[in-house]
């Protein structure tokens, strides 16, 4: 690795959006287009998109931006991935809990997509598909969890409203939330339940039929 060299020059007039995009990516991980517009503007453009990302680099993060979905992503800087003493700070491990909401919203924005020009959700309609999907979720567990994704921008919802036909906004910042290590985990439990319920089912038919 060769010599840290920063050279950026910010205009006068930009440097209050600079700092924001830097401080909001650090804080949240994702800038998302819908909510943030004018952090989100700034930071699609090409040339701001490049000072960003190489003063992120100095230390050891950059900056993805999707265009098609429009959310800018921190993300490791490739060159620092192997470094030995750099902590993967912007990387959060769910509980497993968290993780079978986070694919059940997932599933729900899937759905929604397409209908309207914001992909919401009521939470007595979430917490019913929560239902539906078997996810081991009690109120506090479910409340602890929207905090979490909220703070990182995957959702958005007004804390102070736990009625049943409070909206949930689903940015598409969620397929962006997985850590993959954890996501085969979480898969390779879906599927293993799957075989041992199909086994079950099998046995009981055999029983049945021998019981003829």
């Amino acid at each position: 690795m060769g010599d840290i060299r920063l050279n950026i020059s910010v205009k006068e007039e930009n440097n209050i959006l600079f700092k924001r995009c830097i401080r909001k990516l650090l804080e949240s991980t994702f800038i998302v287009g819908d909510k943030e517009e004018k952090l989100y503007a700034f930071i699609s453009r090409e040339s701001n998109r490049q000072d960003i990302s190489d003063y992120l680099r100095m230390i050891g993060f950059d900056v993805f931006v999707d265009t098609n979905v429009r959310i800018a992503m921190l993300k490791p800087y490739e060159a620092d991935e192997e470094a030995v003493g750099l902590k993967r700070a912007n990387v959060v491990s769910f509980t497993t809990e968290q993780y079978h909401l986070l694919l059940v919203l997932w599933e729900v924005y899937l759905e929604n997509l397409g209908y309207n020009d914001e992909n919401v959700v009521m939470r007595g309609d979430l917490i019913d598909k929560i239902k539906v999907y078997e996810v081991d979720l009690d109120k506090a567990k479910l409340s602890a969890a929207m905090k979490i994704f909220k703070k990182y921008n995957l959702i958005d919802y007004d804390a102070k409203d736990e009625s049943e036909d409070a909206i949930i906004t689903l940015y598409p910042s969620l397929q962006f939330g997985w850590d993959i290590a954890q996501f085969q985990t979480v898969t390779a439990e879906y599927m293993k339940n799957d075989l041992e319920e199909d086994e079950e089912e099998a046995s009981d038919t055999t029983g049945e039929e021998e019981d003829e």
